[in-house]
């Protein structure tokens, strides 16, 4: 559409899953959208050859000792584009006056400083670290609001939440009519295994999802059902709902990515196939839809949807996120870092699967929660619950 505004897109972490797909349904509509920046931690071949297709005027390598090499071939090729490195660097692109949108796809706490730029500095911020709104909470929605930036879940469940309420809802459920909101799981690939069989699963086998490829990370926090937990933490913040207001419903055939069940009995549901193309495409042109590249929903060949209760015996980790989200403060800060340790020394083989939830909870235990009141609190929160996290793990192995 010739009157739709060009946008320049910032893609934090580009080399991932998310930023390739992101990537992906840009370049097939060159007319609506360029690359203003693009940023790896360490996969500098691959951001090399997106800077070579994409000619965006920044790029952000993590790794500094792969700074220079980066540089040399970029000016090999004749490209124009600028190497930065460093917080400092992801910061700056995410803050740049020329960007126009933001998409924040850096996994984990590592994302929660770049993303916070963008949202202090009013972009449009297509969230899909869940982890910087689970750590900073009110910091990040007050940022949100206070600039003007305008937040688009890209999480599949969120984004199905946002397009399934009311065009301008507040965060605000009872004014809008809303009783409860359904995030959906396929319950990873352990949902019918035997409870007794978990403690001997591999990271092999926990990064085998059924439905859905993504980062080897996010695969095992699937499998442990973390990954809900912190949707539901993340829903919290995104729609103002409590947490005896969000219901987390395991949905093996994952074609129903969320609902919304509202006080007249309705229940309005997004649906589509697994792609992370479709919220991606819905953010970059919303309030307009595009084509995102994704296969459409033949709804004869699924056949059948089917429902089950999360069971709490099997994703102990599911019912932590609960209990840190009523706790409030900063215990999804604390339950967050524990899982990130808890989950890499478990790909790295130093602990079983069925011990990430020990270290979770003895972490959460162990360091009080405080108030979230400045990005340095949830910073030193943050390292503390590592430390105590560490020290778990070492006494498991």
């Amino acid at each position: 559409m010739s009157d739709t505004p060009h946008q320049r897109i910032t893609v934090l972490g580009a080399t991932g899953s998310i930023g390739l797909s992101t990537l992906n349904v840009i370049a097939r509509h060159p007319e609506r959208f360029s690359v203003f920046a693009l940023t790896a931690q360490r996969q500098a071949d691959k951001l090399l050859e997106q800077c070579l297709q994409f000619s965006p005027r920044y790029a952000v390598l993590g790794d500094e000792n792969g700074v220079a090499a980066l540089q040399a071939a970029l000016a090999a090729a004749g490209s124009r584009t600028e190497v930065l490195t460093g917080v400092d660097g992801l910061e700056y692109v995410s803050a740049h006056a020329d960007a126009d949108a933001v998409m924040a796809a850096i996994v984990g706490a590592a994302g929660l400083r770049p993303a916070l730029a963008a949202a202090r500095a009013g972009k449009k911020l297509m969230l899909a670290n869940k982890e910087a709104l689970v750590l900073s909470g009110q910091l990040f929605i007050d940022a949100v609001s206070a600039s003007g930036a305008a937040l688009f879940p890209i999480d599949s469940e969120h984004n199905a939440i946002f397009q399934s309420l009311p065009a301008g809802y507040g965060r605000d459920p009872r004014a809008a009519g809303v009783r409860r909101v359904l995030l959906t799981a396929s319950g990873g690939p352990f949902r019918t295994t035997p409870v007794e069989q978990l403690a001997g699963v591999t990271p092999e086998q926990a990064c085998a999802h059924p439905n859905w490829v993504m980062g080897r990370k996010i695969s095992v926090d699937s499998a442990t059902m973390m990954n809900k937990g912190l949707e539901v933490i993340e829903a919290h913040w995104l729609f103002g709902a409590r947490a005896d207001q969000i219901q987390v419903v395991v949905h093996p055939q994952s074609v129903i990515h969320s609902m919304v069940d509202y006080v007249d009995g309705s229940v309005i549901a997004q649906l589509g196939n697994p792609d992370m193309r479709t919220p991606i495409a819905h953010a970059l042109a919303w309030p307009q839809r595009i084509d995102a590249g994704v296969r459409a929903l033949d709804l004869f060949e699924i056949a059948r949807l089917d429902f089950e209760r999360p069971d709490f015996e099997r994703f102990p980790c599911l019912a932590l996120a609960y209990q840190a989200l009523r706790a409030g403060g900063s215990a999804p800060a604390v339950l967050n870092a524990a899982n990130e340790e808890a989950v890499a020394a478990f790909l790295d083989g130093g602990i079983g699967f069925r011990q990430i939830a020990e270290v979770i909870e003895s972490t959460l235990e162990q360091v009080p929660s405080l108030p979230v009141d400045s990005l340095d609190a949830v910073l030193a929160t943050d390292l503390r619950a590592r430390e105590h996290a560490r020290v778990e793990i070492r006494q498991r192995q």
